[in-house]
Order: C-alpha cells, then structure tokens, then sequence
C-alpha cells in the first residue's frame, strides 16, 4: 500500500471513528438497536453541504449539523419512551424519515462543496500536503470528542446512562430516569454520527443522498474489531478501542483494494469486501474459544 492511500484510509477512518463512538453509545452502553445511523450520518452531511454552499460559515454549518443529528436521535428515543415504539422500529421509521428529509434540506440528491470554504480549508496551515494535513486535523477532532465522552461518562448523570443501559429496572428502582437517560444517549450518539457526516461531506468535496448507505455496518464493524484488539470494560479504553477499530477497518478495506491485480477485487466489491470483514470479525472470537476448549 502507498503512503498516500495509508493516509486517505486514516482519513476516512477517523471520520467513522466519531460513527464509532456514536455506535458505541446506543449499541453498547445504551444496549438500544438504533439505525437511525444510516439516516443521520447523510443528515449531517446534508446540512453542512447547504449551509456552506449557500456562504455560511463552516464551523457553524459544522455545528448546526450535529445539531440536526441531536434532534433526529432524540425523535427516535421520544418514539420509542413516549410512544411505546419498539427500539428498533423507532430506528428504522426515523430512518426512513430522514431519506426524504435529507432530500428536502438539498433540494436535490447531491450538493458539491470542491470550490467552497471547509473547515479543512480554514485550519489546515499548508505547511505539509493536504493528504497529510486533513488526517492530523481529524486526529485532534476525534480525541477532543472522546476526551469530552470520557469526561461525561465519568459524572453523575454518565453514570446513570450507563446504569439504564446495563439494567434499566435496577437503575429505576435507585432513582435513575432511565426515560431521560435514553433520549439523551440517543441525542449525543446521533450528534456525533452527524458530526462524522458533516466532516465527510467536506472531506470528500460535496453530500449526497446515498453517503449513509452501510453506515451502521462499518459503525458495528468497529465496535466490533475495537473490542477484539483491545478488550476492556473500562470506558476510557472502549471509546479508544472504536476509534482504533475504524481506524483498522478502512485500512483493512484499502489492502483489500489495493490487492485487487491478483485478487480480482474492485471498487464495486466494497460491500461484499465490508460484509465479508464483519462475519470474519464475528467468527474469530468462536474460533479463538474453539482453540481454547481444545487446548
């Protein structure tokens, strides 16, 4: 592999690393099936593309985004509290949902951003090639992100998320509100998915309506591969561990392209590329049991 798709697959990797983090939440701390990911992550991307095609600022466009991956987190949380919906019904009706909503923020399936000011544009210094400078920038955005979840999860109401995910009767009889903590996890979750759309969109030159396609898949694949290369019950080594695993995952994905002369791979094979690597990922730990029993 060349220095120049190591660094494009660690700039795409850090982007799913703040997917991972928000899949790490509903999926794992919250224990809640939210596939409003797949409808979010364009959602953010949809907003920041507008919002900075038509002269905004793209630090506030950047933030509005987030915004608007909060309020769609929290619809879902609300339909599933309030409504009695089930979890992942909630997800999969917010889901669909957004398809259009993201079509009506556009105005059309997709909005280019090549000549437009990005929050690369403004922060990169130009002192090394952009190829190098973007990962760099991704790198303090993502650890800012999981320092501040860290942080969070570290305080009262943190802990109380955590303890409606583990058991939310036990954590309602000790006076959890277990309804709050759900929206909120959902809220912070879908925010950080959006923020990684938002950062995409302007990564990759413009948004479009299909961008969130699979989303959940890789979200999942690097819980996944993170818990496997560093497995920890610890909240500071977990967030670390899905970044590292989004990380691991596109890298794995490049190999996988750039091995296409005698492979026969190409770039239409991601998918099956993509779902190939998450069973491989599922079925390592069974066989790793399977050795052990043995021995």
């Amino acid at each position: 592999m060349s220095f120049y798709a190591f660094m494009g697959a660690m700039e795409i990797g850090l982007i799913f690393g703040l997917v991972a983090l928000g899949v790490l939440i509903s999926f794992r701390i919250l224990n809640f099936p939210d596939l409003t990911v797949d409808g979010s992550f364009p959602l953010g991307g949809a907003v920041a593309a507008i919002l900075i095609a038509n002269g905004r600022d793209p630090f506030i466009a950047t933030a509005l985004a987030a915004a608007a991956g909060a309020a769609a987190g929290f619809i879902t949380g609300w339909l599933n509290v309030r409504l009695k919906i089930m979890d992942l019904l909630a997800g999969i009706l917010m889901m669909g949902a957004l398809y259009s909503i993201n079509l009506r923020v556009m105005g059309r399936p997709n909005v280019p951003l090549i000549s437009e000011p990005t929050v690369f544009s403004v922060l990169m210094p130009g002192w090394q090639p952009e190829y190098i400078e973007k990962p760099l920038i991704l790198l303090v955005i993502v650890l800012l992100c999981k320092l501040l979840l860290d942080a969070y999860f570290s305080t009262e109401r943190g802990l109380a998320m955590r303890a409606t995910g583990a058991n939310a009767r036990m954590a309602s009889a000790q006076g959890v509100a277990t309804n709050r903590a759900k929206l909120v996890g959902l809220a912070i979750s879908n925010a950080l998915v959006a923020l990684g759309g938002a950062l995409f969109a302007q990564s990759q030159g413009g948004a479009d309506i299909s961008m969130g396609i699979g989303t959940i898949v890789i979200g999942l694949a690097a819980v996944i591969i993170g818990e496997s290369v560093l497995p920890s019950r610890r909240i500071l080594w977990a967030t670390l561990a899905v970044v590292i695993g989004a990380v691991l995952y596109r890298l794995f994905i490049a190999l996988a392209l750039e091995s296409g002369e005698w492979t026969g791979l190409q770039s239409q094979d991601l998918n099956l590329i993509a779902s190939a690597l998450v069973v491989l990922v599922l079925v390592l730990p069974l066989i790793k049991r399977g050795l052990r029993s043995r021995k």
